[in-house]
């Protein structure tokens, strides 16, 4: 509130001279006896009474009345704002609201800080404010517009698709919730000009409504096209503040193993953080973090009872601290940041053996996927490089045995010579129980020696020849992305051909430009098998050293870590349960003192017959699965605590877009009551007037 309009309601305080003109009037009048009064019998004092009643009546009416006088100053200086659009020349509006669901936006609004003993209360987070904005904008369309909501969180999702209704507008957005998913900027806004294109409004527009830490500081900025215009209109929501989060907390044994990532928000850190590497390398990192690590701790927690304590280093950035238990722990625990931050949901975590990363088995032969630099093989360098929070186990051979494979949620053999029976039962049986499997077909698959096979999991005969013409239709190769545009010209030496039966009730994921498969997805059970016609040796082709080929690995972890094989899976992605019908998910929340869990259960979700769970909130959770249990952990991703806001371009926060508008104008409202008040004290007045003269008759 302004000097000058404090100063208006400070006429509130004459409010005071009718109190004391009041006071005035009632003064008793000095009395001196009169002795023949007394022989003049007593009257009651009802006059007296009555002019009493009409006192106060007119004393309220003349207060009500100054009152409002100071309220109708003060008026033209209030300014209740609402976020509205600028129409151009009043024409009807194609609008798509972009709210930001992800974990960033749980910050509070003007650097209020929580932690893991904080209480909701205080400033509204980032995402109450961006919803409040959008039920502003909801409000301000007119009969004509159009309007969808898209939510930022990742993957990007579509909350309400173009419509005209203005109230399923209103009811979308009362059922947006907060997550602890990543930002998934881009993908939100080709959606959301994918929602636009094509309506018949002439003025098209995205209204984004997010804080613009996505984690990719360094991304173009953030602009509209020529067809349509972007709006990024909330300064205040922009990303700021310190934060440190728990991102992953395994245990094994007596051991537990957290991982913390802190980041900080002062300008200075913020450009040491985005310093490159050539500038100090980790020392940059380490400022970064400096100022949202010091002087807090790490806690290993079991209810209410703290069973470990570790000080965080001043200068942490991302590190894996490693805390040993005292026996007799219970099997759950709780990983708890003190002190307070940014972001307050993401300072806990819980610590259970399930949490370890996705076991991926592989079978490579060094001699024949050798690169000239030297090191491991492609496949491995590669897996590694993706960084898929995936461990990889290099296998000699396949297992043999069931029990060996069970340990693994994904498996990949590049160009075996075919598989003995009891290898194949065992890869069967383990890939319908779930497993994922990617098998490289080569020359020595095709000359397999009697008795080994590859089927059930690729049937028929496979046959090695010379290829008949070069490159991968890009075309058929949408499941590898823009990356496979890059196969386009891939000239192996030869390649393998399969029968029509391997094709059979399976999905071609890419063809050869004459129309061979060249990947393909076959369903087996509960899991899946996955077959290339091209081996990995850098002597046969170049195609594990092109980028379609990490595409290719990170949609096979991927698919091994929906299908159940996570034990630790980020907010936003997806179980798939393949096979299962009785499918049970609930979020169990264990930071009870008593020791109870409370459960949540989420819903399944059937998409293209498969049952699928997208858990948006960090914690524990519990899959029952045809009657078996089984813990898995959600966590936040570690991305999403860079709190360094993304770039936007001065055309998304031009002024022609829209702005901040004064809601209605009370001061008519205001200025008729205060006439109805004074025309209500000259009614008074005359009424008391009148009862004057007929008393004094009347004494």
């Amino acid at each position: 509130m302004s000097f000058v309009t404090l100063g208006a309601l400070l006429v509130a305080l004459l409010v005071g001279a009718p109190i004391a003109a009041h006071l005035l009037r009632r003064r008793r009048a000095e009395e001196r006896p009169f002795p023949p009064a007394r022989l003049v019998p007593a009257t009651p004092p009802t006059a007296r009474r009555r002019s009493l009643l009409e006192d106060r009546a007119l004393f309220a009416t003349r207060a009500l009345s100054v009152l409002a006088l100071a309220v109708l100053g003060a008026t033209p200086l209030l300014r209740c704002s609402h976020l509205s659009l600028s129409r151009k020349a009043g024409a009807s509006v194609a609008l798509a609201i972009v709210v930001d669901d992800s974990l960033s936006m749980r910050a509070r609004s003007g650097g209020g800080g929580g932690g893991s003993d904080a209480r909701p209360g205080g400033a509204p987070s980032r995402f109450e404010r961006a919803l409040t904005a959008a039920r502003e904008l909801a409000g301000g369309l007119a009969p004509g517009d159009a309007a969808a909501i898209v939510l930022a969180g990742a993957p990007a999702r579509v909350a309400l698709a173009s419509t005209t209704n203005l109230a399923a507008v209103t009811e979308a957005l009362a059922a947006v919730t907060p997550s602890d998913r990543a930002t998934d900027l881009d993908g939100a806004l080709d959606l959301a000009r994918d929602l636009l294109r094509g309506l018949p409004q002439g003025d098209k527009r995205i209204v984004l409504l997010s804080d613009l830490a996505d984690g990719a500081p360094g991304a173009p900025p953030i602009a509209g096209t020529p067809d349509i215009a972007t709006w990024v209109p909330l300064r205040e929501l922009e990303a700021g503040g310190e934060d440190c989060g728990i991102v992953r907390a395994d245990r094994s044994g007596q051991r537990a193993r957290v991982r913390v990532v802190c980041t900080a928000a002062s300008a200075d850190a913020q450009g040491a953080a985005a310093a490159p590497e050539r500038d100090g390398g980790a020392a940059p990192a380490a400022a970064a973090g400096a100022s949202a690590a010091a002087g807090r701790s790490l806690e290993v927690r079991a209810g209410d009872a703290v069973l470990a304590t570790v000080a965080l280093p001043p200068a942490l950035r991302a590190e894996e601290i490693a805390i040993d238990l005292p026996s007799g722990t219970p099997e759950i625990l709780i990983a708890a940041l003190t002190g307070s931050d940014a972001i307050a949901e993401d300072d806990r975590a819980p610590i259970i053996s399930a949490g370890g990363p996705l076991s991926i088995a592989v079978v490579v032969d060094p001699a024949t996927t050798h690169v000239e630099t030297g090191g491991p093989p492609p496949l491995e360098q590669a897996l590694s490089a993706l960084d898929l929070d995936a461990q990889i186990r290099p296998l000699p051979t396949v297992p043999e045995h069931a029990d060996e494979l069970a340990a693994h949620a994904g498996l990949i053999v590049d160009d075996a010579p075919g598989f003995t029976p009891e290898v194949r039962r065992s890869l069967a049986a383990w890939v319908e129980r779930g497993g994922v499997a990617l098998l490289t077909l080569g020359q020595r698959a095709a000359a397999a020696p009697l008795g080994a096979g590859f089927e059930p999991l690729v049937p028929g005969v496979v046959r090695w020849s010379t290829s008949p013409v070069p490159g991968v239709d890009p075309a058929t190769a949408g499941w590898l992305g823009p990356s496979a545009a890059g196969l386009a010209d891939v000239a192996p030496r030869g390649r393998a051909t399969l029968g029509p039966e391997a094709s059979e009730g399976a999905e071609v994921l890419a063809r050869w430009k004459d129309g061979a498969p060249f990947l393909v997805r076959r369903p087996l059970g509960r899991g899946v098998v996955l077959f290339m016609t091209l081996p990995l040796s850098t002597e046969e082709s170049d195609v594990a050293l092109r980028p379609a080929f990490l595409s290719l690995l990170d949609g096979f972890v991927g698919a091994a870590r929906a299908r159940g094989g996570a034990r630790r899976l980020a907010a936003g992605e997806t179980w798939t349960f393949d096979g299962y019908k009785d499918v049970k998910v609930e979020r169990v929340r264990v930071d009870s003192s008593q020791g109870s869990a409370a459960r949540e259960p989420l819903p399944v979700a059937e998409v293209e017959r498969r049952l699928r769970v997208s858990p948006p909130i960090a914690g524990l959770y519990e899959l029952t699965l045809d009657g078996e249990r089984s813990t898995r952990v959600v966590s936040v991703p570690e991305r999403e605590i860079d709190l360094r806001p993304r770039r936007v371009a001065e055309s998304a926060r031009a002024a022609e877009l829209g702005g901040m508008s004064a809601s209605i104008d009370a001061s008519p409202y205001v200025a008729l009551l205060l006439l109805l008040l004074l025309a209500a004290e000259l009614l008074l007045r005359a009424i008391g007037a009148r009862r004057e003269p007929a008393e004094a008759r009347a004494g």
